[in-house]
């Protein structure tokens, strides 16, 4: 093995999504990057995923062989011979694929990065479920083919589809102004009504000079705040970042913001609200940024990457320097449970009433606009039913300035067997 290069000989896997599959009557697991900077899947045997855990980066394929193979094993030496053959195999492909830190997967990088460069903006990505859901409830017409008819046909269905569940929403009649919401980011098939819920509360509203969008990581490597210069595109068009606000950002805490700009790329929980924004107020820029967990420390405390706390208040201080109003968006979804999430039994009424009753205590703690106690609670009871977005719900609480929160509507989406139940809400601030 001396003559592979060191992130051969002692691999260090990536993060990876398992999916099973079947294969010529054979069960086999695709191996997804959840990143999705890798848009090809690997597959291999089942029995793989337990090396794969082996692979940190701190062992061998010597040391790991060494594991895997029994002590007591007659034909030992002839068992760990086919063993480094096959694991070598394995850890030559998945570098190939882009699966192990290291020079391949670095190369793979900077090509995303250097084509996310060229072309300015982030692509459509979950967004482009709004014109899907459309084209399906008109019929499913063929689009047309020509590239530019074709993106004024799916702005125009995804503005219709828009207006309607905003129509469908019951107006809230707050006497205050809103100046932020917590708003899911479950996908639009489930969570539509709570979307528009919370921004039926901006519908005829004078357009702010920005909105800030706090989103969570769900698929990054980056354990700090994340965002970047690039705008985003949707079926709505491109939204611009509100670039003097970022680049004072940046001037202030530095270009470690920047460094994981790519956990954007498959992130949802930001571009799931831009249409609501271009549909609402045209033309408004955005400060989009990713928030870690408070309750959760960072990997290396070094300074590397920005806190939630220096976040917070590098951009109180910068939106104060900049004037004008600002909007805010907190992109929440509350529990996850079920078998999905990694519980033993099938979500029933009983577990139903549990996390409703759970979920509308801490609710109340939130909507108290008290963001520290909200914290505290979470941080006591350990968020035993995983809410997602502690950390920007928490910003959105500190940097709104609300006089006053209101709890808009509270759901819960589950599936006919139980595998999961995921709890959304809208909230409003009211007041400046």
């Amino acid at each position: 093995m001396s003559d592979m290069p060191p992130h051969l000989t002692n691999p260090h896997a990536r993060p990876v999504q398992p999916i099973p599959v079947q294969k010529d009557g054979k069960q086999l697991v695709a191996l997804r990057d959840p990143s999705m900077l890798i848009q090809q899947t690997m597959v291999v045997p089942p029995q793989a995923l337990s090396i794969l855990q082996l692979m940190d980066g701190s062992q061998s394929i010597d040391a790991i062989v060494d594991k895997i193979v029994r002590e007591d094993d007659p034909k030992r030496d002839e068992h760990l011979a086919e063993a480094r053959k096959q694991i070598a195999g394995l850890v030559d492909q998945m570098d190939k694929f882009g699966l192990l830190w290291g020079p391949t997967f670095d190369d793979y990088e900077k090509q995303v990065s250097d084509r996310l460069v060229e072309h300015g903006a982030f692509p459509v990505s979950a967004s482009g479920s709004l014109v899907q859901l459309a084209h399906q409830a008109a019929g499913g017409a063929p689009p047309p083919e020509d590239e530019e008819a074709r993106r004024a046909w799916a702005s125009e269905l995804a503005t219709g589809l828009l207006d309607t569940w905003l129509q469908d929403a019951e107006d809230p009649e707050f006497e205050s102004p809103v100046t932020g919401l917590v708003v899911p980011h479950i996908d639009y098939a489930r969570g539509a009504a709570v979307y528009a819920g919370g921004y039926r509360a901006w519908v005829d509203a004078e357009p702010p000079d920005r909105i800030v969008v706090l989103g969570t990581n769900h698929f990054g490597i980056g354990d700090g705040v994340v965002m970047s210069h690039h705008g985003f595109e949707t079926p709505l068009g491109r939204v611009d970042p509100d670039r003097d606000v970022v680049n004072r950002l940046e001037a202030k805490l530095g270009a470690r913001l920047f460094k994981d700009e790519l956990d954007l790329l498959p992130e949802h929980s930001i571009e799931l609200h831009l249409p609501w924004i271009q549909h609402l107020f045209p033309g408004v820029p955005v400060v989009a940024a990713l928030l870690p967990d408070p309750l959760a420390p960072m990997i290396a405390d070094d300074g590397g990457r920005v806190s939630h706390a220096e976040f917070i208040d590098g951009l109180s201080e910068v939106l104060e320097a900049v004037g004008g109003t600002t909007f805010f968006v907190s992109s929440a979804d509350l529990s996850h449970v079920g078998p999905q999430f990694g519980e033993p039994k099938p979500v029933d009424e009983t577990r139903r009433v549990e996390v409703e009753r759970h979920d509308r205590e801490h609710l109340a703690k939130y909507i108290a606009n008290d963001a520290d106690a909200f914290i505290e609670a979470m941080d006591w009871c350990k968020n035993p039913t995983r809410w997602c977005s502690v950390g920007n719900m928490a910003a959105t609480g500190r940097l709104a300035g609300a006089e006053d929160i209101e709890l808009v509507d509270y759901r819960q989406a589950v599936d006919e067997k139980g595998m999961a139940l995921v709890s959304v809400a809208a909230i409003a601030f009211l007041g400046a």
